[in-house]
């Protein structure tokens, strides 16, 4: 009797995962401003460790196989693994290890519903601490999640609020939100960075041109005494 020839088994198909959800970044100037505010002063913030990774709006995959599960998160901060440039972050290739600081700056049109699933997605999978800031004048709003057992629980107060993960400082303002580093220094914008380094030269172009101008007072100072025949060099 001949045997029964089975097919070979058949390879699932490669599930395709985007690099992009075809959403914009941002939908106007002021979130712009403060997704790439967040994520530059967090990646300077780590620019030392190579074992921390920062990226803004990069997909996130937690599961293999499931491209449909995935979020953007505005800012995102992974202790545990190495810089370096992604197309999309997949956890299953990253050690399994989820992201554990996430931002979203919410724009005019993030409802309620995108909110609660986006604290949803957050909680199932794996975020540590979860910070949401919408900058609308007509809101101004910081929230804060931190996880507690397997739920994200709401921060009661953000004012003074001190990362457990990031060791910043949140100080929301009646009309903006501040943060600070660590060692106290705050958070500062591209221009303000450009602004203190402007100052920090201008200052020490002041300084260099006292001195050249103390050097020459002292020069002709000597010069003179010379000629009255005092050796400035044995004054006292």
């Amino acid at each position: 009797m001949t045997p029964l020839t089975r097919p070979a088994p058949t390879a699932p198909a490669l599930a395709h995962y985007p690099e992009s959800d075809g959403q914009p970044m941002a939908e106007n100037t002021r979130q712009f401003f403060w997704i790439v505010f967040i994520k530059e002063n967090l990646a300077t913030l780590f620019r030392d460790r190579d074992d921390v990774f920062v990226a803004g709006d990069l997909l996130w995959y937690p599961v293999e196989g499931r491209p449909d599960i995935c979020r953007a998160p505005d800012t995102m901060v992974v202790f545990g693994r190495p810089k370096g440039e992604r197309g999309s972050y997949r956890q299953w290739d990253e050690a399994g290890i989820a992201p554990q600081v996430v931002f979203e700056i919410w724009s005019p049109s993030n409802g309620f519903h995108d909110k609660l699933d986006r604290l949803h997605f957050y909680t199932q999978y794996g975020v540590q601490e979860y910070y949401a800031y919408d900058p609308e004048p007509a809101y101004n709003d910081l929230s804060g999640f931190q996880r507690v057992d397997n739920q994200l629980l709401p921060i009661p107060a953000m004012h003074g609020w001190v990362s457990p993960l990031l060791g910043i400082r949140f100080e929301p303002t009646p009309t903006t939100l501040e943060l600070y580093r660590p060692d106290g220094r705050p958070f500062l914008s591209h221009q303000e960075l450009e602004q203190q380094r402007e100052q920090a030269e201008q200052q020490r172009e002041q300084e260099h041109a006292a001195r050249l101008q103390a050097e020459q007072r002292a020069a002709r100072l000597a010069a003179k005494l010379r000629e009255l025949g005092i050796d400035p060099d044995t004054i006292n």
